[in-house]
């Protein structure tokens, strides 16, 4: 995944928007990352990746998905599809 792929694809919350947002607030805990856009609160397929984001940023890693952004849409539309998701 690119800086500029979205993450969350309900509210197209760019990797690139997310890591600068975690740089910039520091959050103690992963859920605050909706805090950046509404990123994790629509269909929450995203979510596994934000507390992934934010774990590598508390490690001092620098945050970044591996996912081809294909895999993960297409992913995210199975996820959709079998009913798993509260809204958008």
């Amino acid at each position: 995944m690119q800086a500029d792929d979205h993450v969350c694809l309900c509210f197209r919350v760019s990797q690139r928007k997310l890591v600068n947002w975690l740089k910039r607030e520091q959050p103690a805990v992963a859920s605050r990352m909706s805090e950046c856009l509404g990123a994790g609160t629509g269909c929450q397929w995203c979510v596994p990746f934000l507390r992934k984001l934010h774990s590598q940023w508390r490690a001092g890693e620098e945050p970044g998905l591996t996912v081809s952004p294909n895999r993960f849409a297409s992913s995210r539309d199975a996820y959709r599809n079998r009913g798993n998701h509260t809204q958008t």
